[in-house]
């Protein structure tokens, strides 16, 4: 079992920054990647950014060049630096992790809300 503890979310203005992080615990040795994602009342569930364990990066059209995901030692933590928010980024940020074990299993973590005001 993987576990995913979010932190960071909260209210900014309009052109803010907001830095999330996501502490990882447990089977860590079995993560090969991990991600965040948001989600509006009503709408899917959507990718905002992830890393692998080889460092590749991947971020959705809606943040790139404005996002930053990081990770840290082991899969230990990973890091949302979201900068020139806006109201569109208003969501609940979702920590993710896929795990490798004979299959890939999903964790998410319990979200937080992040609210951009114009």
């Amino acid at each position: 079992q993987v576990q995913l503890v979010e932190s960071g979310g909260g209210l900014v203005n309009y052109g803010g920054s907001l830095r999330l992080s996501c502490a990882a615990s447990g089977r860590l040795s079995e993560i090969v990647a991990m991600g965040w994602y948001r989600q509006v009342p009503g709408q899917e569930r959507e990718l905002v950014a992830s890393i692998r364990e080889t460092g590749d990066t991947h971020y959705s059209e809606a943040v790139k060049g404005r996002f930053i995901i990081t990770r840290g030692n082991a899969w230990s933590t990973v890091d949302l630096q979201m900068n020139s928010l806006e109201p569109e980024d208003t969501a609940v940020y979702y920590c993710h992790a896929d795990a490798w074990r004979s299959d890939y299993v999903a964790y998410w973590g319990q979200g937080t809300q992040v609210t951009v005001s114009s």
